[in-house]
């Protein structure tokens, strides 16, 4: 049985909830259950802390977790990266009150930095030959500058607001840019069966939320102009129609490029042309 470790709270939680879910996995029924066993789908999983779901997986008996890029590069541990889910996207940042002289990396110098990111921190000003004391705060390090416990923060920024507000700005370049990731054990290969299966399972639904299906009319002298606008994965599926001068094509699309390509091809002579959205997806 495959073990799976899933963020109980936080913004990590629910995308991740509804992708597994979108995937065919059983969720738990009750908040406060942290134990699901699927037999169905062979896999038990584990609602964890964000924070200590890379331990358990480097560290630990659980074989796979959904975490954030950034919190696996802070846990220190061996568990692997295995593939990018799409979602979480965030940037790790330095912040220092906006009446600071601290405007530069260099000048974070024999200073106090507070962060939840101990390691991630630590790693970063070391690389940069920057040397300054890291204050493990688990949160609310956005408070640490005004009460007097350090003097500029290291963070997860989303929109930037929070920081606003408690009166920092941000400056230098980003620690760090990071987005929720599938990792696993050191100890299981990637090519495991169980692994590929899951892997494969929510690819599907990262394609089935970025393409959609596009069935348009074309006139059968414009099929090759059509194709080189809408190329699709493989190719598109062209089939012919009682009218025998035209053409009936169904092709996967990028949904974020759908308007513009449903005016390229009603410009070329499509007509009838359809958008469907995709439930899921093996390609």
């Amino acid at each position: 049985m495959l073990r799976i470790a899933v963020p109980n709270k936080g913004m990590l939680s629910e995308p991740a909830w509804t992708m597994l879910e979108e995937a065919g996995y059983r969720l738990r029924s009750n908040p406060r259950q942290l134990v699901v066993e699927d037999h169905d789908n062979d896999v038990e999983l584990f609602y964890l802390r964000p924070l200590d779901i890379a331990v358990y997986v480097g560290r630990g008996t659980i074989d796979v977790g959904i975490t954030g890029h950034d919190l696996l590069l802070n846990s220190g541990t061996d568990a692997k990266e295995h593939m990018e889910l799409g979602f979480g996207a965030s940037t790790f940042r330095f912040a220092a009150p906006n009446d600071s002289d601290i405007h530069t990396l260099q000048d974070v110098q024999g200073k106090r930095v507070a962060t939840s990111f101990d390691k991630l921190v630590h790693d970063y000003l070391q690389a940069h030959g920057v040397q300054a004391e890291t204050i493990h705060l688990d949160g609310a390090v956005e408070s640490s500058v005004q009460l007097g416990v350090a003097d500029l923060i290291a963070d997860v920024v989303s929109t930037g607001t929070t920081l606003r507000n408690a009166g920092l700005r941000i400056f230098g370049d980003p620690i760090v840019h990071s987005e929720a990731v599938l990792i696993r054990s050191p100890r299981l290969d990637q090519d495991n069966e169980r692994l590929v299966r899951l892997s494969r399972r929510l690819q599907g639904v990262l394609t089935a939320k970025r393409y959609v299906l596009m069935d348009f009319d074309i006139p059968s002298d414009k099929v090759a102009e059509a194709v080189r606008i809408t190329p699709g994965f493989e190719s598109p599926t062209i089939s012919s129609l009682h009218e025998k001068q035209w053409s009936a094509v169904r092709v996967m699309v990028p949904k974020a490029e759908v308007n513009h390509l449903m005016d390229k091809l009603y410009e070329i002579g499509a007509r009838g042309i359809i958008v469907t959205a995709i439930q899921a997806t093996r390609m």
